[in-house]
């Protein structure tokens, strides 16, 4: 994928965690070889695709400096996202779900939101988007730990309309049961995450999908402001 914004994240993203690195990295002795740990420790040397993925899903505690490491992966992950790189996104919980990234220098945290906000609205732009709609709004919230700006940016259009349907039919497998669509999504903020989706698919996103003629996935959305026995004992 590509436009303009995301052109211009990535190359924020680059300049932003250019010569990064974790200097005193030694891993995990029993999962990563001394050399892929060497690239952790050596800024600006690109890393081998299979070892970005290895590290960047790789749980914290598997590292000295696990913030230190992701910062070291960003400009080749970001851009792999961006391109749409199989394995890119997917395998577990994303590293920078795991830290607290808007707690870094201003400019760190802009430029992760940015990315995370471009590559959104490149995706609800494109007709076959490199991932599942889905999976690139989960990774999106995951990361950010919240839905809101990603609900609040969902644009108009047949397009995005179309996005708005494949999301809403996955999400109401899991909403309609009380269950979290998120995989990956465990921190304290992932109870807020899930109301405001509840919310706003009940809301927005079921006046916007009767709009679109999808009946069916409207109605049931709005079976989520019912409690949970009176929605199953619905007539529809």
């Amino acid at each position: 994928m590509s436009s303009a914004a995301l052109d211009a994240a990535l190359a924020q993203i680059d300049t932003v965690f250019s010569g990064f690195a974790s200097p005193d990295e030694t891993g995990c002795g029993y999962c990563h070889a001394p050399g892929e740990i060497a690239y952790l420790r050596t800024p600006d040397v690109p890393i081998p695709e299979d070892v970005v993925w290895y590290f960047l899903f790789e749980v914290p505690d598997h590292f000295d400096d696990h913030a230190a490491v992701m910062r070291r992966l960003l400009p080749q992950a970001a851009r792999a996202m961006a391109d749409g790189v199989p394995g890119a996104i997917g395998h577990g919980g994303h590293g920078l779900s795991r830290v607290d990234w808007r707690l870094w220098p201003a400019e760190q945290a802009t430029a992760i939101e940015t990315f995370l906000h471009a590559w959104w609205q490149a995706a609800l732009a494109s007709p076959e988007p490199p991932y599942g709609i889905d999976d690139i709004f989960d990774t999106c919230a995951t990361i950010a730990r919240t839905v809101t700006p990603f609900l609040a940016g969902w644009g108009r259009g047949r397009v995005a309309d179309a996005h708005l349907a494949r999301c809403a039919d996955v999400w109401l497998c899991d909403l309609l049961s009380d269950s979290s669509p998120f995989c990956w999504w465990y921190d304290d903020t992932a109870d807020a995450g899930l109301t405001d989706l509840r919310t706003w698919l009940s809301g927005p996103g079921a006046a916007r999908l009767h709009e679109a003629g999808e009946y069916d996935l409207a109605t049931r959305a709005e079976l989520l402001d019912l409690p949970y026995d009176e929605r199953w004992a619905h007539l529809y």
